[in-house]
């Protein structure tokens, strides 16, 4: 039974990370641009955020559920006024410059994992999806028996995890193909998608 918890929970944290959004987005550029290392790092924040949202989900803490419903337009605006930003930044960034910063100083990886936890956490549809995820698989977490409800977050952050580590491996696998002038048209195109997405949000929010 535990074994099967935990199966389900790395199925869930696969499907809730793989679709590649502004997030994937985000760390195949900082792969790119620093290491695979900084890339992984983002996406372990990712993954804590859609951890945490899961158990919001599975444990149906009405109240939080309430307050994000309550406060839906100020987290919309403000995950998307971060994404625009970021995405501008990602635009004009010169890859050249990067690399010597980097190169100069020793990286903040956990300043990576921070902003990309506070990016996803700002996004309250990711409940949705654990909701929507959480009634395909017929889950509910009894509040009760804590160790099966371990098993589960911990299968799901798990889950997570290992899809962040593959995509941030395989983008670093060809991370000598890309030369200077390919890594600043990958950060117009990088800057431009998360950019467009963050403007396509709210808009079909705005007129949907």
């Amino acid at each position: 039974m535990f074994l099967e918890l935990f199966v389900k929970g790395v199925i869930i944290g696969l499907c809730a990370s793989i679709p590649l959004g502004p997030i994937g987005v985000l760390c195949v550029q900082k792969t790119i641009n620093k290491n695979r290392r900084a890339g992984f790092y983002a996406g372990l924040g990712a993954a804590s955020s859609d951890t945490i949202y899961a158990i919001i989900a599975g444990f149906s803490l009405n109240y939080i559920i309430e307050v994000i419903r309550t406060h839906e337009v100020m987290f919309r605006f403000f995950g998307a006024g971060i994404l625009i930003i970021l995405g501008w930044h990602i635009f004009k960034s010169d890859p050249s410059a990067d690399v010597q910063k980097f190169k100069r100083k020793t990286a903040s990886y956990w300043q990576d994992y921070f902003f990309t936890f506070l990016l996803t956490f700002s996004n309250p549809l990711a409940i949705l999806i654990f909701f929507s995820i959480f009634a395909r698989f017929k889950l509910v977490i009894n509040t009760s028996d804590p160790l099966p409800a371990a098993m589960l977050i911990g299968g799901i952050f798990i889950g997570a995890t290992l899809w962040w580590f593959s995509l941030t491996s395989l983008v670093n696998m060809f991370r000598h193909k890309f030369n200077m002038q390919n890594l600043r048209l990958g950060n117009r195109i990088a800057g431009s998608v998360i950019i467009v997405f963050a403007v396509t949000t709210l808009l079909f929010y705005w007129f949907g």
